[in-house]
C-alpha cells in the first residue's frame, strides 16, 4: 500500500482515529441490551467523524469540503453527549468522560482551524474562489 490519500495524512483526521477507536473501546462497557440501541448509535457516530473528514477533503468546492466538516463536528459533539448519557446510565465512569475530554477539545478545535481554513478561501458575496 504505497499510496496514501490527502485526508490520512491530516493530523485531523488521525486524532479522529483514535477518538473513534476509544469510543469503541468505552462502548464495549454498556450493556448487552444497548448492543441495537445506544451502542450502535455511538459507534454509527463516532465514524461518522472520520468518514466526513475522508469525503469532505476529497470534494472539489470549498462549500463542499466546509459543509462535509461541519458534519464532523456535529457527530463529534453527538458522540460525546451519548458518552455523558452512558455516565448518567451507570456505563462508564466519570473519569471514563474525563479521559476522552482531552481528544474531544482537540478534535474540536482542529477540525473548527480546518473549517476555518476552508472558509478563508471564499471571496466576499458567498462564492467560493473554486466555484
Amino acid at each position: 500500500m504505497d499510496e496514501v490519500f490527502a485526508f490520512e495524512q491530516l493530523d485531523v483526521y488521525q486524532v479522529a482515529r483514535r477518538y473513534v477507536k476509544n469510543v469503541y473501546l468505552l462502548s464495549e462497557k454498556f450493556p448487552q441490551k444497548e448492543d441495537f440501541a445506544l451502542t450502535s448509535q455511538i459507534r454509527r457516530a463516532a465514524v461518522s467523524i472520520t468518514s466526513n473528514i475522508a469525503e469532505g477533503t476529497s470534494r472539489f468546492s470549498v462549500k463542499d469540503k466546509s459543509h462535509f466538516i461541519e458534519i464532523a463536528y456535529g457527530s463529534l459533539m453527538e458522540t460525546y453527549s451519548q458518552l455523558q448519557v452512558a455516565l448518567d446510565l451507570g456505563y462508564i465512569t466519570q473519569s471514563d468522560i474525563e479521559q476522552q475530554h482531552p481528544l474531544v477539545v482537540e478534535l474540536r478545535n482542529r477540525l473548527s482551524a480546518l473549517r476555518k481554513s476552508y472558509m478563508s478561501k471564499t471571496v466576499e458575496g458567498g462564492k467560493c474562489k473554486d466555484e
